[in-house]
């Protein structure tokens, strides 16, 4: 229990904004499942448009500090790779 109502407040806000980025998060997830089911299934047309879709999502959670930029990079980096590589 908080002791101070400035403490009081800041469990509140915790609270709504932990809320709030575990929704952004699931949603990362859930996309990155896509690219990853988009490459598995050979489909580089639906690979590259869900990565984009991905890529946007990630870079919208880092800007607003839902997930560290580089996180976001390398998240990214990662799934460009394999992109490329089942391109090939």
């Amino acid at each position: 229990m908080a002791n101070t109502k400035s403490a009081a407040k800041s469990a509140r806000q915790a609270t709504r904004r932990r809320t709030r980025n575990a929704g952004v998060i699931t949603a990362i997830k859930s996309q990155q499942k896509k690219v990853r089911k988009a490459i598995a299934g050979g489909d580089a047309g639906a690979a590259k448009a869900e990565f984009q879709k991905l890529s946007s999502a990630l870079d919208k959670a880092a800007k607003r500090g839902v997930i560290h930029r580089n996180v976001a990079d390398r998240r990214k980096g990662r799934l460009n790779r394999a992109l490329a590589s089942a391109k090939k």
